[in-house]
């Protein structure tokens, strides 16, 4: 019976620290989100943008990346999220041509290992410019 216990309150302590882990990475989402597109206004959502002059991905969390080409930031929410994908991540794309496209296909990889995660999709691509 005691064992029963001791089990559950550290099954409870484990969930607990998850809670505080998600809140931290969540916090830490907002504030790069901020400080990427502060001072920048939305413009309308491209399906389509030129890997030419693009860099990038900055993983903010598993449902958003942001790109760079030149004066102007790329938000692209990815619809549904992509469970395997941290800030860590490397990103393996399937490519179509000169451009990344919404719905186009990515697997994020952990540095370290060989095996990739589920694949993934982009979503719109949103333009952020400075006002």
């Amino acid at each position: 019976m005691r064992l029963a216990i001791m089990l559950g309150a550290l099954a409870l302590a484990g969930c607990t620290g998850n809670a505080a882990l998600q809140a931290s990475q969540d916090a830490r989402a907002q504030r790069d989100l901020a400080a990427a597109l502060g001072g920048r206004v939305a413009g309308t959502p491209q399906n389509c943008v030129s890997t030419t002059g693009l860099s990038g991905p900055q993983i903010i969390d598993s449902n958003t990346l942001l790109y760079r080409e030149g004066r102007r930031v790329w938000r692209n929410d990815l619809p549904g999220g992509c469970p395997s994908l941290n800030r860590f991540s490397i990103i393996v794309a399937e490519l179509h041509g000169s451009q990344i496209c919404r719905n186009d296909q990515f697997r994020a990889v952990d540095p370290g290992s060989r095996i990739p995660g589920p694949f993934c999709r982009f979503g719109q691509f949103v333009p952020y410019v400075r006002k």
